[in-house]
């Protein structure tokens, strides 16, 4: 069924995406490998949301595993109830896969949370973020990756890298729940078998393909 066989590969391809969001995130709570940051609430803001978490990684999971085991239903009423069932998993993985990838690229774009020198002195802000002067983006600036953030160290780099990799894989996640809430609406539609239609032919029509022949004959010898 092609139906079943699009939700057995979304949510087989769903599973390492969400296991990757729930790493890249569980890093970004941690700048360095460093725990005390945590503690102190020295994270940025983004981060601890935590969206690669519950988002595009337990709710998800859940939608993963929805559909692996969706696509083993067999005969056409359970299937179509089963599809409306499928219609909830998709639009909630696609909302906490899309949500999940716009904090990515907010906090992407804001920069992170750091310690760094002030007019009055050292202090934690973020000071890479968008002004209103619009000034280039640090994203563009490599050299202010090393130069403005005192602590932790190297977490400009640690952030760029890690929002790049849930944004993506988040991102991705939403176009494949998004392609799978189309394959399920179609086979609650259509049903489990609307990509195995027959053709039957008609005496002195030729068939456009022989495979796809079925014989009246054999047809009701198959019903009875």
């Amino acid at each position: 069924m092609c139906v079943s066989g699009c939700l057995r590969c979304v949510g087989v391809t769903l599973v390492p995406l969400a296991l990757i969001c729930m790493l890249a995130n569980i890093l970004l709570l941690l700048p360095g490998l460093q725990t005390h940051f945590l503690l102190e609430s020295h994270v940025t803001r983004e981060a601890t949301w935590s969206t690669g978490l519950w988002g595009s990684g337990f709710l998800v999971l859940v939608g993963a595993r929805a559909f692996l085991f969706s696509s083993r239903t067999r005969g056409c009423c359970v299937f179509r109830t089963e599809m409306l069932c499928q219609v909830v998993y998709c639009c909630l993985c696609l909302g906490a896969a899309g949500f999940c990838c716009l904090v990515s690229l907010t906090g992407l774009v804001q920069g992170p949370l750091c310690l760094y020198n002030t007019t009055a002195g050292m202090d934690w802000g973020v000071p890479l973020k968008p002004t209103a002067d619009g000034s280039l983006s640090y994203l563009f600036n490599r050299t202010l990756w090393s130069g403005v953030c005192a602590e932790p160290r190297g977490v400009v780099l640690w952030n760029v890298v890690l929002f790049i990799v849930l944004g993506f894989c988040s991102g991705l996640q939403t176009l494949l729940c998004g392609v799978n809430l189309i394959n399920v609406l179609l086979g609650t539609v259509l049903g489990p078998r609307f990509c195995k239609n027959k053709y039957v032919p008609r005496p002195g029509v030729e068939p456009p393909n022989k495979d796809m022949v079925v014989w009246p004959a054999a047809r009701q010898a198959a019903v009875f």
